[in-house]
């Protein structure tokens, strides 16, 4: 029931959260010479730094799963999702202050319209992905299990998990300067405690237990699914969907008490 007037509200004006959107990907891409394309080449760029750098270089394997590069590809372009839409939703109500304070547009939408840019951004890098796996399959290496189907799950439970995070974040950075300043530390805490480059596996049974409280880590799992299936840690799934939808109704309390607090500020 807290959600429903949130949820409402953006259905409604969703053909103005569509126009936000397609004006922060044109925004982005508009001095580029290619466009669009550095949504490909970008991911490409840094999956070939980590296939010559663990592929050739360090060589191991223990750390992860096999093969070691496909792992940590799949970890780190969730993971560039994520941060970068933290990042920005956490400023998404002072970085649109002049049209919040004067349109009647719902509020959630200025951190609905990151997180689905973001994310739209995330399924154009997916190609890259998508390359690397072909060529893992036809060397024998990997093979490619129906638990892929959990890909689109992943990223629905992802942009959830974002939107609540956005809802709590943006008013606080308005009222607390210092939040987006935190907020990057925590990002680069956050890396290191989600098994990004590592699998939860090999972290100590206590720390384990830690990381179920991480909803990136369940996410995770359900990327890797269609190529590690035998590792699928349903208790981490779960504890994933739980704290999503935690996040996303503490988001939405969040923003509708301190709404009034945030016009007053900007």
């Amino acid at each position: 029931m807290i959600l429903l007037p949130q949820l409402r509200g953006v259905i409604r004006h969703r053909q103005v959260l569509d126009t936000l959107v397609r004006r922060d990907l044109r925004v982005r891409y508009a001095q580029s010479a290619v466009g669009y394309l550095w949504t490909i080449i970008d991911p490409l760029a840094m999956a070939m730094i980590y296939f010559v750098v663990f592929s050739y270089i360090f060589k191991r394997s223990s750390v992860g799963y096999e093969p070691y590069v496909l792992f940590i590809i799949i970890g780190v372009l969730a993971w560039q999702w994520f941060n970068s839409s933290v990042n920005e939703t956490s400023r998404a109500l002072l970085a649109e202050a002049r049209l919040v304070r004067s349109t009647n547009l719902p509020r959630p939408l200025w951190v609905v319209r990151v997180v689905l840019a973001k994310g739209i951004e995330f399924v154009l890098s997916l190609p890259v992905l998508a390359g690397f796996a072909i060529y893992f399959v036809l060397r024998g290496d990997t093979t490619i299990h129906y638990r892929i189907a959990l890909v689109p799950v992943a990223i629905v439970m992802q942009a959830l998990l974002l939107v609540g995070l956005g809802l709590l974040l943006a008013p606080v950075a308005v009222i607390f300067s210092d939040m987006p300043r935190i907020v990057r530390i925590l990002l680069r805490m956050g890396f290191y405690a989600t098994p990004i480059i590592y699998g939860a596996h090999a972290a100590p049974p206590a720390l384990q237990t830690v990381l179920l409280l991480n909803p990136m880590a369940g996410i995770l799992e359900m990327y890797r699914a269609g190529f590690f299936p035998e590792e699928l840690n349903l208790p981490a799934i779960i504890s994933s969907g739980v704290i999503t939808l935690l996040t996303l109704v503490v988001g939405t309390i969040v923003f509708r008490r301190l709404e009034s607090a945030v016009l007053k500020e900007i």
